[in-house]
């Protein structure tokens, strides 16, 4: 018989309880306090200006609301409202990706399931292959993109830099299908939208933009201040270091296609 969970005891002891009852599941610890309450807490601690000038930055401002999106504790109206009336011009960059998230929910209501298959063709040859073992289990030697594994079965929440980063290098460095590789992300997310995820790959893909996503070494340190460069152990052999021009050359090259 499973024990019950005590809806009245602290938070803590809750997330006891639960790693107790199930030692082998990851996430267990959610980095989110849940509710309407700490929606609304979350939402005043918003600074817009801030986001606006370090969003890209893995240490950036972020307003890591997207979970009460996600879960109907908070509304993009609400969320563009606040920032609109304290922060003015300086919302600018938050409300115009509160946009993005409001345009994915409006594409996915006018295509339904088909958000689920490429809604174009790939603007680049793109591969076909199953979602390997080494990445679900952040094992390919790349110290980033492993890490970005871990965090995203740890804690379900990854920043939206290192997502692309990641979704990137899945789909076009190591071919993988982009749909087996967007489903498997929605199911690790605590805040997993299937708009805003399928659709997020399939512009990475190429499927629903004009170009291919991809990053080098160079924006990758940039904007994550070096940490995984320095530890990692494929650093001489980085597959990111390169231009753009080399890596789309490489990437989309007929013989790196097969």
């Amino acid at each position: 018989m499973i024990e019950r969970i005590s809806l009245s005891s602290s938070r803590a002891e809750r997330n006891a309880q639960l790693r107790q009852l199930f030692p082998e599941v990851a996430g267990v610890d959610s980095v989110f306090e849940g509710g309407r309450a700490a929606a609304l807490q979350r939402l005043r601690k918003l600074d817009a200006a801030a986001y606006g000038r370090t969003r890209n930055s893995l240490d950036g401002r972020v307003s890591r609301l997207s979970p009460y999106f996600r879960h109907g504790m908070l509304t993009l109206h609400e969320a563009a409202d606040f920032a609109l009336t304290h922060f003015k011009g300086a919302s600018y960059k938050f409300v115009f990706e509160l946009a993005w998230r409001d345009f994915w929910r409006r594409v996915q209501a006018a295509y339904g399931a088909r958000i689920e298959q490429s809604i174009e063709p790939p603007k680049v040859p793109i591969g076909q292959r199953e979602l390997p073992e080494d990445i679900i289990n952040a094992a390919t030697g790349l110290a980033c993109m492993d890490a970005f594994a871990r965090e995203l079965v740890e804690t379900g929440y990854v920043h939206n830099h290192a997502r692309m980063w990641f979704a990137s290098y899945v789909v076009h460095h190591r071919k993988v299908d982009w749909r087996a590789a967007a489903q498997w992300y929605y199911g690790e997310l605590i805040d997993g939208d299937r708009a805003s995820n399928h659709l997020s790959w399939q512009w990475i893909a190429s499927t629903f933009s004009s170009k291919p996503y991809l990053f080098n070494r160079e924006n990758l340190e940039r904007y994550s201040d070096g940490v995984y460069c320095e530890q990692c152990p494929a650093k001489r052999r980085c597959p990111f270091d390169q231009s753009y021009e080399s890596l789309h050359e490489k990437l989309f090259s007929t013989e790196f296609s097969q």
